[in-house]
């Protein structure tokens, strides 16, 4: 049986998360909770859930003695599937710019900026409830949404690949922004999958059969 790691670094969406891989499993996967650098390490598949502020998250995440290390070797070195969610999907890009300029992970080029949506006051900040994708590629894990099934956001800031060829999907909320990126055996998800109901557990089933 496959081992997945969902990284506990204290992010507020770690247990829905976790919820949602389960029954995505359906027993096929064990699904570990964890921060020991040595499980992640060894992982089959990685996941880094996340919400709130990039460098909040960027930092917590440093604080895990060697897990940033362990999960670069497992991503970057093994080529061992990798899923962002939210801000855990941000934390792969070069760096955020939330108050202040904060390094990411540096896996996908490019920058975390708000989104500053155009065309009237009802388009609020953040970006908050359900939406469909559009510009989706052909990347298995998005076959849900491509085929035009709403998916849950809850966010003010957005990841912006310095290569549009990273971009896996957009979303438009005033203007078109980057919501799902990928390169090889890495992808995120801007969107909520473990929020996003039947179309979200399949995107996780999806991303555990995923062989990049």
């Amino acid at each position: 049986m496959q081992r997945v790691a969902l990284i506990d670094y204290g992010s507020g969406n770690l247990r829905s998360a976790e919820k949602a891989l389960v029954r995505a499993a359906d027993g096929t996967a064990d699904i570990v909770v964890t921060h020991d650098p040595d499980v992640v390490a060894n992982a089959d598949r990685i996941v880094l859930p996340g919400v709130g502020a990039f460098a909040a998250c960027m930092g917590a995440l440093s604080e895990r003695t060697g897990v940033i290390e362990a999960m670069t070797d497992a991503v970057q070195a093994k080529g061992r599937p990798f899923l962002g969610i939210c801000v855990g999907m941000q934390l792969m890009a070069s760096r955020g710019l939330e108050f202040r300029i904060t390094e990411g992970l540096g896996w996908i080029p490019g920058d975390v900026k708000i989104i500053q949506p155009k065309g009237g006051d009802h388009l609020k900040v953040p970006h908050m409830g359900w939406n469909t994708l559009e510009r989706v590629t052909d990347l298995p894990i998005l076959a849900g949404p491509k085929a035009g099934e709403p998916v849950y956001f809850t966010h003010s800031f957005a990841m912006y690949p310095a290569d549009a060829a990273d971009v896996a999907a957009y979303v438009d909320h005033g203007g078109a922004f980057p919501a799902a990126v990928a390169r090889g055996n890495m992808a995120g998800v801007q969107f909520h999958p473990e929020k996003s109901q039947a179309t979200g557990l399949k995107l996780l089933s999806d991303f555990l059969e995923w062989r990049p």
